[in-house]
């Protein structure tokens, strides 16, 4: 009698936290430089530094779901599992707005970079040239860019490393070594701490990585105990790269006006590191964008597809696959068209679009560890009142608060999403008389 296929579990816990980091994409803290600075007033470390904690604090709650229910699934599983299938259905409906609009964000990126390298060309050339490309590769295969993987990882932190060496440099020929040490990019006085709080719901959109490691719980040796540590070292490990690498930079060039917005770190790179500098920067960026546009489409066309395989949503039309490439090339053409809204987008309201959905998920998952510590389940239990009730908590409430200071647009774009997810709810449960099929993450 045949077996079943289960996902091997291989990977240990470094592997699991790298993988965290490569989702991160570290230098996307230059990506949306321009556009935190500009919302903050200039405290983009201080945007990030908010954001950190109230992750770290969501990381907690992550790290003791992942331990009471060690399998696949993040944020939908948990809440399924610990709140309700209807909740479940929603909650996952907002982690899908994650996947189905970041490759758009990530393209709308690099182009707003090329486009500041190369203004004679207009931007919508370079998004649209990402858009195919990637779709085009990914529609084939993309067995390629998990080899690079790791390379592309460790260019990034080298030129990442660079970027804050030349900034320092730079800050030291100004003003002297002391001029590294300063409150000003964390506290202005002419800068309210509201808009720092704004920044930091932007900011967050740096941190989605640190969740997206829990997919991996099937594929992880001992996940019980690894996955709760790798989920706190991957939002640590961002946080303190982003906190630090923004400071640097916003000693570098205090305040808040750009010739662009969407691609100030252009033009800090100039200002620190010569043109030389500028070329090196703006093609590790772009390559970074196109490697993890290209993870980010594929992800949520294999995701779509395990929801159309599921019922979850039309099998007909989601969980088709090419004959010959063995790809679901419906699904991925469907998030390159999806993607042209880059083309009527800034960086953001795109950014802050994208953390409507993770703000949601993130408050389902420390509520659903509430949950379990009220009904009694022993191992939340274990965990003591502080990890199992106080810590969660003061995290849903610090990720709604941060929800409320999204980009209007945003908000307004997430809730008509979240709507969109209520109505199809109610027609896939016959009027909720019935529970919403379940999405199989192990297969």
């Amino acid at each position: 009698m045949n077996q079943p296929i289960k996902l091997q579990r291989a990977l240990g816990l470094w592997s699991v936290v790298l993988f965290g980091l490569a989702y991160m994409t570290p230098m996307i803290v230059f990506g949306t430089f321009g556009a935190l600075a500009t919302t903050s007033g200039g405290t983009t470390p201080m945007a990030y530094l908010i954001a950190a904690g109230a992750i770290l604090l969501t990381a907690i709650s992550y790290g003791v779901m992942a331990r009471v229910y060690p399998v696949a699934g993040s944020a939908y599983t948990y809440a399924r599992r610990s709140l309700n299938g209807h909740v479940g259905f929603l909650v996952g409906w907002a982690v899908l707005l994650d996947y189905f609009f970041l490759p758009m964000v990530i393209w709308l990126i690099g182009g707003a970079y090329l486009s500041s390298a190369f203004p004679d060309v207009p931007a919508f050339v370079w998004i649209l040239a990402f858009i195919l490309l990637t779709t085009a590769v990914n529609l084939v295969g993309v067995v390629f860019a998990s080899r690079v993987n790791l390379i592309l990882m460790a260019v990034q932190l080298l030129v990442l490393i660079a970027f804050v060496a030349l900034a320092a440099r730079y800050v030291i020929a100004a003003q002297g070594p002391g001029g590294l040490l300063s409150v000003e990019p964390f506290f202005k006085a002419d800068v309210p701490f509201s808009a720092s709080i704004a920044g930091a719901a932007i900011a967050a959109y740096s941190f989605l990585g640190f969740d997206a490691v829990s997919t991996l719980t099937e594929e992880t040796r001992d996940p019980a105990r690894t996955m709760p540590k790798a989920i706190l070292i991957t939002a640590v490990a961002g946080g303190a790269i982003f906190v630090l690498s923004s400071y640097v930079t916003q000693l570098a060039h205090p305040g808040a006006v750009f010739q662009s917005v969407d691609s100030a770190a252009t033009e800090i790179a100039a200002k620190i590191g010569g043109d030389a500098f500028v070329a090196i920067f703006l093609a590790t960026l772009i390559v970074a964008q196109f490697t993890s546009g290209l993870a980010a489409q594929a992800s949520v066309g294999r995701l779509l597809f395990a929801m159309g395989r599921d019922d979850v949503l039309p099998k007909a039309i989601f969980a088709r696959l090419h004959p010959r490439w063995r790809t679901p090339v419906i699904n991925l053409v469907m998030v390159g068209v999806v993607g042209l809204l880059a083309l009527f987008m800034d960086i953001t309201t795109s950014t802050s679009f994208i953390n409507f959905g993770a703000f949601l998920a993130f408050t389902a998952v420390n509520l659903s560890v509430i949950a379990l510590y009220l009904r009694g389940e022993t191992q939340v239990r274990a965990s003591g009142v502080l990890v199992g009730l106080i810590i969660p908590a003061v995290a849903a409430v610090c990720d709604l608060y941060l929800l409320g200071n999204l980009d209007w647009n945003a908000k307004i774009l997430g809730l008509a999403w979240l709507v969109i997810g209520a109505v199809y709810l109610v027609y896939l449960t016959g009027g909720l008389r019935k529970a919403p099929p379940e999405m199989d993450f192990a297969e």
